[in-house]
């Protein structure tokens, strides 16, 4: 008599995103959905704030923005940059409005060229939606506020914030 097998199932990544610590370094496997619940760093035992854009380095690309099971929204941008700077109380009212269902980055460009050299960045701010690990859209240059929202509602299920 055959014996049936039973495939057991992977451990999905949806809602999951890996973070480094912005305290100890430490990368951490997060549950976004539960950012209200403010996860602390499994080494420091400090907050993982997800109320407000995260940093990442071209070391933890791949695996915070790529590998992440969320949508990731990456600013590419650089500190001396004025519009760069216009963008940063916009990126971080999405990142607290939409804390749990996104995860809004920010890559400096200076510290991190070869990242923006793969994703052809060629003027910044460069705002980059990766859905599934892939580039879903993409806007270069300060945009208003709607524009964003727009371009999150048309390729994720995030509602626009009031």
């Amino acid at each position: 008599m055959p014996v049936e097998s039973t495939a057991i199932p992977e451990p999905t990544q949806e809602g999951r995103v890996t973070l480094r610590c912005g305290f100890c370094r430490t990368l951490n496997r997060v549950e976004l959905a539960r950012a209200d619940q403010r996860p602390r760093c499994a080494e420091c035992s400090r907050p993982m704030l997800l109320d407000r854009p995260v940093r990442v380095e071209a070391e933890d690309f791949g695996r915070t923005v790529e590998e992440a099971g969320v949508p990731v929204l990456v600013d590419f941008y650089a500190d001396w940059c004025g519009p760069c700077k216009m963008m940063a109380p916009i990126l971080d009212d999405l990142a607290r409005r939409h804390a749990g269902e996104l995860l809004v980055a920010k890559l400096d460009t200076d510290r991190a060229p070869d990242v923006a050299e793969r994703f052809g960045i060629r003027g910044i701010p460069t705002l980059i939606l990766f859905d599934g690990g892939s580039e879903a859209a993409r806007e270069t240059g300060a945009v208003p506020r709607e524009r964003i929202e727009a371009l999150l509602a048309a390729h994720t299920r995030i509602v626009p914030s009031r």
